[in-house]
């Protein structure tokens, strides 16, 4: 682990806001974000595995190179006519 960084674990920080703050390259493993939000954030390059996405909403979001099982999600948009 990077000497200037921080591990977490059995903690709770249901409720905890955080603004400006880097979290590149950080790990989530076990992690419930159940019913977080996210605003104005970069998960560019991030990789999801065995994630439940049930119920999520994504609005204005740039989807260019976003991939789900291997297909472009722009191109599904534009398959749909979206």
């Amino acid at each position: 682990m990077p000497e200037n960084s921080s591990k977490f674990e059995g903690a709770s920080l249901a409720g905890a806001n955080f603004k400006d703050v880097n979290l590149h390259s950080a790990r989530f493993i076990d992690v419930n974000l159940a019913r977080s939000s996210f605003s104005n954030v970069s998960l560019a390059g991030a990789t999801f595995h065995d994630v439940d996405f049930g119920n999520a909403a994504i609005t204005d979001a740039k989807l260019d190179g976003m991939m789900i099982n291997g297909i472009l999600v722009t191109e599904l948009l534009r398959a749909y006519g979206v």
